[in-house]
């Protein structure tokens, strides 16, 4: 973790950001801190942010206001470029070079590249050598991207929903390489993912957005803590009141209610203590109530 005098891994103040073209706020008035050494959920709705800030953090934007410091540097510089990697969701890869050629290339691009690392996460996805990338399936370039990631030894790692074109088997194989490395050398990992299960044993901090704001940027094993999902009858809502109730659904007469309590619980409740997934989606639901009758799809 980031001692004393030790920059953050990724620190956002005040920072946001403007796509002119669509003239829309893409992020606005952005502040949280990221220590080193953390597996960090970057998580939200379509459309919340997540992919710029990681553009950002990778150095291939630019902020619009305020500022955003990757290992206590500017992105995109010299510094930064070597000691970070960013793998975006449309993962740019030569599709006429073959494997090796491109393994060859990332030793050849970057000033400290470990073959062993590239080779071993390309092998363990039975990859061939000589096969073209163009011909490839996703989850095959997948890997091919993250051996090109991991093979310049970052110390922070950047991944823009890195399992979304992976079946579940290789989705848990993925996360294990990326566990592995994380846990050998302090990599600090910023993951943004839809798969909130696969979040849920990985993943030690959280960065929500929720519309181009962070919502939450907190430990996760706190997060677990401080919340509870209550189950009762309708006319004991008002007894929640006196709560920070994250997001609450009727079931004809039942109240289901995900909350931080500020103290003793008042009345006849079934109380649990809720998963990390069921946190993250009664905070993306934030602002909307359920009425009776009516599901909710996972965000």
């Amino acid at each position: 973790m980031t001692g004393p005098d030790e920059p953050a891994a990724l620190r956002a103040t005040g920072l946001g950001f403007r796509y002119r073209a669509r003239g829309g706020r893409a992020l606005a008035d952005c502040g949280f801190a990221v220590d080193r050494g953390r597996i960090t959920a970057l998580v939200g709705r379509n459309g919340a942010g997540k992919s710029t800030l990681l553009h950002l953090a990778g150095g291939l934007l630019r902020p619009t206001d305020g500022e955003i410091r990757v290992l206590g540097t500017a992105p995109g510089t010299a510094e930064a470029r070597a000691r970070v990697a960013l793998v975006t969701q449309d993962k740019p890869l030569y599709p006429r070079f073959t494997v090796a050629d491109t393994l060859r290339l990332g030793a050849r691009l970057n000033s400290v590249w470990d073959r062993s690392v590239a080779e071993r996460v390309v092998r363990d996805g039975h990859i061939a050598d000589d096969a073209r990338v163009g011909e490839l399936s996703p989850g095959q370039r997948t890997r091919v991207a993250l051996a090109l990631a991991l093979g310049k030894r970052p110390e922070l790692l950047l991944l823009d929903e890195p399992l979304a074109d992976l079946d579940p088997v290789v989705r848990g194989e993925v996360m294990a390489t990326l566990m592995a490395e994380a846990a050998e050398r302090e990599l600090t990992i910023v993951l943004s993912s839809h798969v909130l299960p696969e979040l849920e044993e990985t993943c030690d901090w959280v960065v929500l957005l929720r519309d181009g704001r962070v919502g939450l940027s907190e430990d996760a094993d706190t997060l677990r803590e401080d919340h509870l999902l209550v189950t009762g009858h309708l006319d004991g809502a008002p007894a929640l009141a006196g709560h920070d109730v994250v997001h609450r659904r009727a079931h004809g007469r039942q109240l289901t209610a995900l909350l931080r309590p500020r103290g003793p619980l008042d009345g006849d409740w079934h109380v649990e203590r809720p998963g990390l997934e069921e946190i993250l989606l009664g905070h993306l639901r934030t602002g909307s109530e359920e009425p009776a009758g009516r599901t909710e799809e996972a965000a």
